[in-house]
């Protein structure tokens, strides 16, 4: 009896140190990869990026962990971009801010009147067009595209009721310090000024502004639906965002682990995709409930006029690709 004692003890033991090196390997991955983007906890941008940690960890067995760093912890957009080349981050999420780097094409992610709906962004951004354009980023910058999220359209929103471009006579109307931008709705007929978003509420309150345009999302959060009542749904901008990764790094994974990133990548992509709509339908009743009103535009108009505006801007590789992508059905 005395005798077995000691051999139950020896088994304790050895359970104890088997299960200490299970946790110890746990918390030391082989590779640890730091996942930065500028959206808060409760955004699905993060939910999915902690998916996509989840899924990692589990497909590699632990050997390659992503720690997801919200709400800019790792820096502004430009700055987490810079550090994924230099090194002191792995993973940004991001769009045409990537033409800071040489890449003409990167704005073709969100340029007016180019995606007609979500269908139709989903042939362009996972189709071979959308190949083309992530090996122009991939080639021009060493960003590596692993995945893409659809964005809410961009929508006009003012206390005047419009339908047709002819009706903006002069408005002014607050956009994005995006050059484009400013030079298409100066020929759709409003007078675009270039403003923080974070100045627009005040703005439109004291009537500086008249209107602005921005995704569903925004405007809700942003409560302009107090100072604004209506909504039209001209959904000029449709376009979508990557998540990047340093491609040297990627390359530089085991064939078994880049494996893991792209099947990882494409469950982060779908399960986002699953939030984007069910929130896109929910900020809309939001606004909805809050008074807004909803105004169907004459679209056409509004295309023939931008795309003119655009192609005048645009230089001869960027209206071929944009003829391309309209020429998807």
């Amino acid at each position: 009896m005395t005798n077995k004692i000691p051999g139950l003890a020896l088994l304790f033991l050895l359970l104890g140190f088997l299960a200490a090196c299970s946790v110890n390997s746990r918390q030391k991955p082989e590779y640890l990869l730091r996942f930065g983007h500028l959206a808060n906890r409760q955004h699905g941008w993060h939910q999915a990026a902690e998916r996509f940690a989840e899924e990692v960890y589990r497909r590699s067995n632990g050997r390659m962990q992503v720690k997801v760093f919200p709400s800019e912890q790792l820096g502004k957009e430009m700055d987490v971009l810079t550090g994924i080349l230099v090194g002191s981050a792995d993973i940004m999420i991001t769009g045409e801010s990537l033409q800071s780097w040489s890449l003409p094409n990167a704005i073709l992610c969100a340029t007016p009147f180019a995606i007609r709906d979500s269908e139709h962004l989903k042939k362009i951004a996972g189709g071979p067009i959308g190949k083309e354009i992530e090996q122009h980023i991939i080639d021009g910058a060493g960003f590596k595209p692993i995945a893409w999220f659809e964005r809410g359209a961009r929508n006009l929103t003012a206390n005047r009721i419009i339908r047709h471009p002819d009706e903006l006579n002069g408005m002014i109307l607050r956009v994005p310090a995006v050059s484009l931008y400013v030079k298409t709705w100066s020929a759709l007929g409003a007078k675009p000024t270039p403003m923080a978003f974070s100045e627009v509420f005040t703005a439109l309150q004291q009537s500086t502004i008249h209107g602005q345009e921005n995704p569903f999302a925004l405007i809700k959060d942003a409560g302009l639906y107090e100072v604004q009542k209506y909504c039209m749904l001209t959904e000029h901008v449709k376009g979508w965002s990557y998540v990047v990764m340093n491609n040297k790094k990627y390359e530089s994974l085991p064939k078994e682990l880049q494996q893991v990133i792209d099947e990882s990548a494409a469950v982060m992509q779908e399960y986002e995709h699953e939030l984007f709509l069910k929130q896109e339908k929910l900020d809309y009743e939001h606004l909805k409930a809050q008074g807004m009103e909803f105004i169907e535009v004459d679209k056409e108009a509004f295309r023939e006029a931008a795309t003119n505006a655009v192609m005048e801007n645009f230089n001869e590789q960027q209206n071929d690709l944009l003829r391309r992508i309209q020429a998807v059905k």
